[in-house]
């Protein structure tokens, strides 16, 4: 059976897996990123990759990279939160591993990993966002993932949801996750409890009495144990991602939408609000099909099937 492996390269581990056909993880590594040298992350992707291809008959090589990879497949332009810098990742890993290397942007590679073996399968017309510190995105349609003219395309957390609103780290105002991630769901919940104390107490004694010290975890807690103000902030985030996917669907209008990222994993708190607040913010509502929600199903080992799919069809 033919083998290729993926690596799913973020902020802070290098996840690397040899991966059979039908997308499963036949041996797994994990790395720390050593984020501040784009040399010693190549050479991280060098070794385990070394390790996974010893004693196998490899075919390729996938990268699936946190930034904007080029329109070749072969050059990161720029990564939010590694040192790369119009980085030539594709030859540095090639001249490392001596195989055929094909690089992607890491949410792209994730969906294209749900669209093929995930959630996505049977579906012909896929939009994932992965919901975490921000927002991520991929679009597969017609069986293909959608790249654009530049390869840049499906940073869907970069659309403008108020103009003129919140500051993000992209540098424009008001974009999409910074109301619709796990960043919005906390700074939402902190203002709760600044605001309004006595209304997310059981917040505040989580967190240990201050609303600076509230991170995700916290508001999850509290709101499993009924704390309003966690339960507002969930709510929140979930009308925001519900508005953000009806406006995606007036422009794709795709079979599916498949929600994955870190914030999923508390999905039971929020996703029916979400489905609610999209079919209630749909154009033409009540006259077209509506998209279906699902959630992925893949974990953190999509970007790796993703990635490791996208070599064996390089």
């Amino acid at each position: 059976m033919a083998l290729t492996i993926g690596v799913d390269i973020g902020g802070t581990k290098v996840a690397a897996g040899v991966v059979d056909e039908e997308g499963r993880i036949v041996e797994h590594r994990l790395r720390r990123t050593p984020a501040e040298s784009p040399e010693r992350v190549a050479d991280t992707i060098g070794e385990v990759v070394g390790e996974l291809a010893r004693g196998r008959r490899i075919e390729a090589v996938g990268l699936g990279a946190a930034g904007f990879v080029d329109e070749t497949r072969s050059v990161v332009r720029f990564a939010p939160n590694l040192a790369w810098r119009e980085e030539p990742l594709q030859k540095k890993v090639a001249d490392l591993v001596g195989l055929p290397v094909v690089v992607e942007n890491d949410a792209n590679a994730m969906a294209w990993g749900e669209a093929r073996f995930g959630a996505g399968r049977g579906e012909s017309h896929v939009v994932c966002v992965t919901v975490g510190t921000g927002i991520g995105g991929g679009i597969v349609f017609d069986g293909s993932l959608y790249r654009g003219r530049w390869g840049m395309g499906a940073e869907l957390g970069h659309m403008q949801a108020v103009p003129g609103g919140r500051p993000c780290g992209c540098g424009n105002l008001g974009c999409w996750e910074r109301y619709a991630s796990g960043s919005a769901l906390v700074a939402e919940a902190r203002l709760i409890a600044q605001a309004e104390p006595a209304r997310a107490a059981r917040l505040l004694e989580i967190a240990g009495g201050s609303p600076a010290d509230i991170e995700g975890p916290e508001v999850t807690e509290a709101a499993r144990e009924g704390d309003p103000a966690a339960l507002a902030a969930f709510g929140s985030m979930a009308d925001w991602i519900g508005q953000g996917l009806s406006d995606l669907a007036s422009i794709l209008d795709p079979g599916c939408f498949i929600l994955g990222g870190g914030v999923s994993r508390a999905a039971d708190l929020w996703i029916d609000r979400v489905r609610e607040s999209f079919a209630a913010r749909l154009t033409g509502r009540g006259h077209r099909p509506l998209a279906e929600i699902r959630l992925a199903e893949l974990g953190a080992s999509a970007g790796v099937v993703g990635a490791a799919d996208l070599a064996r069809r390089r």
